[in-house]
């Protein structure tokens, strides 16, 4: 039997932010299977369609508790923890331009496979593969830095009190 891995973090606010990255990767690694098939020299033009109409769908699965979570972390997160940091500067900065970047790859790909799939030629569905690629690469990194840097310094920084307050706000599903 697989083993559950550990949250890491003690506040109920970072582990619940945690969990749903750990929840959010596990859908994100379901269609970057897909994505990492467009790498394929020998995939067909069959296949190929088979792989990106499935992407699609995944990636639309997707979107939704993403948003969901993102959502979370402008709305209530990066308050919280602005207000002890600071908003102008620093990796709050970063993050939240990072959550753009995000959307912007997956709102392309979309845009470019919103019409019929069955028209694309292999190369295209290659290059519009490649904002899933990017967007799966600039979450991974995404993901890493909020849990390295952003939830050890809530965690540091905020009082008890705020903390509280953040996990009640916080405390709703993304699904």
């Amino acid at each position: 039997m697989a083993e559950k891995p550990e949250l890491r973090f003690k506040e109920p606010g970072m582990r619940l932010l945690e969990n749903e990255h750990a929840y959010l990767s596990f859908l994100m690694n379901d269609w970057h299977a897909l994505v990492l098939s467009f790498e394929n020299t020998n995939l067909s033009l069959e296949k190929g369609r088979e792989n990106m109409k499935n992407l699609r769908q995944k990636l639309f699965e997707f979107v939704e508790p993403f948003k969901n979570h993102t959502d979370k972390e402008e709305e209530f997160f990066f308050p919280a923890l602005g207000n002890y940091i600071g908003f102008e500067q620093g990796p709050l900065v970063g993050i939240q331009e990072e959550h753009q970047e995000i959307d912007a790859y997956i709102g392309h790909f979309f845009h470019h496979t919103r019409d019929n799939i069955d028209l694309l030629t292999l190369e295209q569905m290659k290059a519009v593969a490649q904002d899933a690629a990017e967007a799966f690469e600039v979450l991974t990194v995404h993901f890493m830095k909020e849990e390295t840097v952003l939830f050890p310094m809530a965690e540091k920084a905020m009082k008890a009190v705020d903390q509280d307050e953040l996990y009640k706000k916080m405390n709703t599903l993304i699904t």
